[in-house]
This record gives C-alpha cells, sequence and structure tokens, in this order.
C-alpha cells in the first residue's frame, strides 16, 4: 500500500514539474535574446521561483543551515555532492542571494523542453570531448570574471559508491588555483531519502537540509598541488557528511 502511494505522489509530482517547466518555458525563450550573461541570471531568478513553487506543492521544508554564513556579493565555487534528482532543485533552493550558474552534463539537453531551459541557465559540459571541457572551463572563468558565482558536482555523476562521496574530478580545483575564487562546500543531506536514483517511483516529501561549510580558500596551492587542495576539500566535505549521519553511507559488512 505504501509504495502504492508513493508512486502516485511521484506521478503527481512528475505531473506540476511538467506543468510549471512548460509555464517557464516561453520566458526563458525571451530570457534568452538578453545574452548568455544577463539572459543566465534572469533564468536564474525564475528557476527560484519554479524550486519554490514546486517544493510547496509536494510539501517538501527546505532549510538551509550555515555553520558558516557567506558574503553574497563575493564571488565563490560552490560545490554540492551528488546523491539524487532532486539535487537540480535543490540547489536553487540554496542558493538564493547571488547569480551563479551551475555546470550540467551535456546529455541533459536531450530531455525536451527542460534539456532547453537546463542548457540557457547552466554550463554545459562533454567529459568525453576534449575541446568542449576546455571550452565550458573558459566560460566559468568568464563567469567568475564577471562577478557570477558558478555551482560544480565534483563527482561528476552519482554517487552509488555506498561511501559519503565517490572520487573528485580536478576541475573545480584548478580553477579555484587559477582565478584565486574560494571553495564554499554545500552538502545536500536528504535528497537521498526523497528520491534515490534505484526507485525513480519512490518519490517522498519530507524535509530538505542544505549545509554551508565554512569556505575553503586555495590561497597557497598551486598547480602542481591541485591534488593535495582537492583532497583537503574531500575530506572537509566527508567528514561532515559521516557527521550527519547521511542516510546513503553503507557499513563495510553491507
Amino acid at each position: 500500500m505504501m509504495r502504492f502511494l508513493s508512486q502516485l505522489y511521484t506521478i503527481y509530482a512528475l505531473f506540476w514539474f511538467a506543468f510549471f517547466t512548460l509555464l517557464a518555458f516561453p520566458f526563458v525563450l525571451i530570457f534568452s535574446f538578453f545574452g548568455r550573461r544577463r539572459g543566465g541570471n534572469l533564468i536564474c531568478s525564475m528557476a527560484r521561483i519554479w524550486a519554490d513553487i514546486w517544493y510547496f506543492v509536494l510539501g517538501i521544508r527546505h532549510e538551509n543551515i550555515f555553520e558558516s554564513s557567506y558574503d553574497p556579493s563575493r564571488n565563490y565555487i560552490f560545490l554540492f555532492n551528488h546523491i539524487s534528482y532532486m539535487d537540480i532543485p535543490c540547489l536553487f533552493k540554496a542558493i538564493r542571494k547571488q547569480p551563479f550558474r551551475v555546470l550540467g552534463k551535456e546529455e541533459i539537453k536531450k530531455i525536451p523542453v527542460f534539456g532547453f531551459i537546463y542548457s540557457r541557465g547552466a554550463v554545459m559540459v562533454d567529459r568525453g570531448d576534449t575541446m568542449r571541457r576546455a571550452r565550458s572551463v573558459r566560460a566559468l572563468k568568464s563567469l567568475l570574471k564577471h562577478h557570477i558565482s558558478i555551482g560544480i558536482f565534483p563527482e561528476g555523476t552519482f554517487n552509488e559508491t555506498g561511501k559519503a562521496l565517490k572520487s573528485f574530478y580536478g576541475g573545480a580545483f584548478r580553477i579555484a588555483v587559477e582565478t584565486q575564487t574560494p571553495i564554499k562546500p554545500v552538502l545536500f543531506l536528504d535528497n537521498y531519502n526523497i528520491l534515490n536514483n534505484r526507485e525513480l517511483l519512490g518519490l517522498k516529501h519530507g524535509r530538505s537540509r542544505a549545509v554551508f561549510l565554512e569556505e575553503i580558500s586555495p590561497e597557497g596551492f598551486n598547480l602542481k598541488q591541485i591534488s593535495l587542495f582537492k583532497q583537503k576539500v574531500y575530506t572537509i566535505m566527508e567528514n561532515k557528511l559521516k557527521d550527519y549521519q547521511v542516510s546513503w553511507i553503507q557499513s563495510p559488512a553491507e
């Protein structure tokens, strides 16, 4: 019975997801004419409204927890852990006070309507193509230069390891060192409980928390020390996820 109700709730959520996405589509078309920077900022603001309304309709209660606050007038590289499809709307609930762009996977563009909207408000990356990957890095650096923060999932894809985090790619840390932009880790604690990628019709309502950790400066690291910088950030995020006892961490016996 509970499984059936969960499936009904998922269908209800998907209906409203599609409805609000279609409602946003003409606005995104209009905003696209304002250019990548200004238009992207408008799309980012609209995505926050979209996330607010969708979470309200679903009965999901979101809370931002600031273990360390931050200055919205400064640039940051926000790093998120990646554990669920709910991470995308959740990041718009988390980053509220400044324009930013998230680095998204190229294959998302294939999703009808949503893929178009997402590609207009994000920087897309094809990790399998060296030239396109380099172009994405240049785009991210350009955004930072124009006082637009960026958001990156350093794991690259869903963490299915049973550990707090899977291994990180190095791109975010190289950009941080090259541009001297601080990294601000943000942990999503509950998205796996709301929707894990093994049960796509198992959406649940409840609480959603995003925890802002202390910013980590790249000062003192050079390009030969990217792996050290990456490991420092990884360890901080991993330990904090363990402290919060997130549900996806499995014991060795499991």
